[in-house]
């Protein structure tokens, strides 16, 4: 179904500022990424980063006095955290340790279309033949991502763990939908973040040699992204999914990867090379197509 843009007038001020948080925040870990990895293996980027969101989201759960969850709907949700978690933030620590934090805000902001392709062969929504080919320009422009992150002569193989990345996420929206109507957004967010940090562990040796090893700017780096693009950004985007349609919501994640340009270059002095650069808008022209025109 094409987006209907009518039903952002109904959108109150508290979902428009939890969105805004939410770009802001998920923006600026790209970088805080890449500054992690100066001096921790990716793996234990994601782990730290997720324990620090754990023990973050465990002090406010016992001052909000957070309910478990049923236990019937325990089986899906540790599915959801697997996806949104430790699948996503492994691939992306991977992934970003050649390609730039633009460049991958860049490829997770092509996300949506998957979101359109798993509607399609989930939930039998056919696309008009604009949405597939706003589907393939989006792959053309992660393409040309791939190539400018390599040098503009080698493809950059790292870009498809980011690619895995963003279809994972995408997967996790989807799923996680129809239970942000029956738990609260702060609950739900903290089942995902404690579950999926458990299957974390799996880096977990050698990660306190590491944070003995690491200079200060690199820990503090993770522990940023642990309390804010982690503990409190997983809140506000569950809160705002739980108001907003979620092809409407993840539309605007769009916006987030020009975010990261301006971030990654004030903080890292980074940005992508132009090729890149030109992939992206490429590609982000593609989902602007899937979400609006595809349906």
């Amino acid at each position: 179904m094409p987006i209907d843009f009518s039903k952002l007038k109904k959108i109150d001020r508290k979902t428009a500022f939890a969105l805004f948080i939410t770009l802001v925040f998920w923006a600026s870990a790209f970088a805080g990424i890449r500054a992690g990895l100066k001096a921790y293996e990716p793996g234990h980027v994601a782990l730290l980063r997720f324990l620090v969101a754990s023990i973050f989201l465990l002090f406010c759960a016992a001052y909000k006095k957070v309910k478990l969850p049923e236990k019937k709907d325990i089986p899906m949700i540790i599915v959801i955290s697997f996806l949104a978690i430790t699948l996503y933030h492994s691939f992306l620590s991977y992934g970003e340790v050649t390609v730039t934090a633009g460049a991958a805000s860049l490829i997770i902001g092509a996300g949506p279309i998957f979101t359109a392709l798993l509607a399609a062969s989930i939930l039998n929504e056919r696309l008009k033949i604009l949405g597939w080919i706003g589907i393939f320009i989006s792959f053309f422009g992660v393409a040309l991502i791939a190539l400018g992150e390599g040098g503009g002569i080698s493809f950059d193989l790292r870009v498809i763990l980011v690619l895995i990345a963003a279809f994972t996420t995408s997967l996790s929206f989807v799923l996680q939908k129809p239970y942000l109507s029956r738990y609260k957004s702060f609950d739900f967010a903290s089942y995902t973040i404690w579950f999926g940090t458990i299957f974390l562990l799996v880096f977990l040796p050698g990660l306190f040699s590491e944070i003995r090893a690491a200079p200060i700017g690199s820990t503090l780096a993770i522990v940023y992204l642990g309390i804010f693009p982690a503990g409190v950004s997983y809140v506000t985007w569950t809160y705002v999914l739980a108001r907003m349609p979620a092809s409407i919501a993840s539309s605007f994640l769009a916006v987030s990867p020009f975010l990261t340009i301006i971030i990654a270059w004030i903080w890292l002095g980074e940005i992508p090379g132009i090729i890149s650069v030109i992939g992206g808008i490429i590609a982000i022209f593609g989902v602007t197509l899937v979400t609006i025109k595809g349906g």
